[in-house]
C-alpha cells in the first residue's frame, strides 16, 4: 500500500487533473462571490444547523472507517477484489488529506467563525468526495450515487456551523475528486465522466460503461 501511495503522488501531475483543478478553481472563484451571502443567511441558522449536524460526524467517521472496514473485510474473507477496493479507498483518503493540508497551510484563509487560519479547502468535502469517487470507479454510478449524495450533504454541513466558506467546500470537493480519480487511474476501464478542453472553454464528457460481473 505504501508503494501505491507513492505512485499516486507521482501520478498527480496530469492533463486530466489540470483540467479538474482549473474547473474546480473556476467553480470556487464563482462561489467566492457568494461566500458572505451564504455565511450571512445559512451560518448560525438553527434549523439548517440541526438538519446538517449529523454530517459533521459522518464526514469524520465514514470515509476512513468505511475504507478500513472494506479493506479488513476483504483480507479476512480472502476476497482480493474487496480488499483492492478498500486499498484504493484508503489511498484516496491519504492523497486527499495530504493535498488538503498542503493547501490549508499555504493559503492560510481565516474561517468564517474566525477560529483559525486553515479554512481553505474543506477537509470534510475532500474526504467524502474522494471516497465517493473511488467507489464509483469500482462499482459504477448505481452504488456511487448515494455516496455522492452523502458527500454533498457532508460538504454542506460545514456551512451552517460557520466552519467553512462556500468556496472552501466547492474546492474541497474538487480535491476529493482529483484524489479519487488519481488513485484509481491504473484501473483497466476508462472513466465514465471526464473533463476535457474544447475551443473556447471546457466540457464534461459522459460515456456509458459496462462492467464484468
Amino acid at each position: 500500500m505504501i508503494k501505491g501511495i507513492g505512485r499516486d503522488f507521482v501520478q498527480l501531475p496530469s492533463k486530466e487533473n489540470l483540467y479538474w483543478t482549473l474547473g474546480g478553481g473556476a467553480g470556487a472563484l464563482a462561489a467566492h462571490q457568494a461566500d458572505q451571502y451564504v455565511s450571512d443567511h445559512i451560518g448560525g441558522n438553527p434549523t439548517a444547523d440541526a438538519f446538517f449536524k449529523p454530517g459533521r460526524v459522518i464526514g469524520l467517521v465514514v470515509p476512513l472507517g468505511g475504507s478500513v472496514a472494506t479493506y479488513a473485510w476483504g483480507r479476512l474473507r480472502d476476497e482480493p477484489r474487496v480488499s483492492h477496493v478498500g486499498t484504493d479507498l484508503i489511498q484516496s483518503q491519504v492523497v486527499a488529506q495530504a493535498l488538503t493540508m498542503a493547501l490549508k497551510y499555504t493559503t492560510r484563509r481565516e474561517r468564517p467563525d474566525r477560529s483559525s487560519l486553515d479554512s481553505f479547502p474543506s477537509g470534510h468535502a475532500a474526504s467524502t468526495f474522494a471516497f465517493a469517487t473511488a467507489l464509483e470507479r469500482h462499482l459504477g454510478w448505481k452504488y456511487a450515487v448515494p455516496a455522492f449524495a452523502g458527500a454533498s450533504y457532508v460538504a454542506a454541513s460545514r456551512l451552517p456551523s460557520n466552519r467553512h466558506w462556500f468556496s472552501d467546500v466547492v474546492f474541497g470537493a474538487t480535491v476529493g475528486i482529483i484524489a479519487g480519480r488519481t488513485v484509481t487511474s491504473r484501473e483497466a476501464q476508462p472513466y465514465p465522466v471526464s473533463l476535457t478542453a474544447v475551443p473556447g472553454g471546457a466540457a464534461i464528457m459522459v460515456a456509458p460503461r459496462r462492467f464484468n460481473r
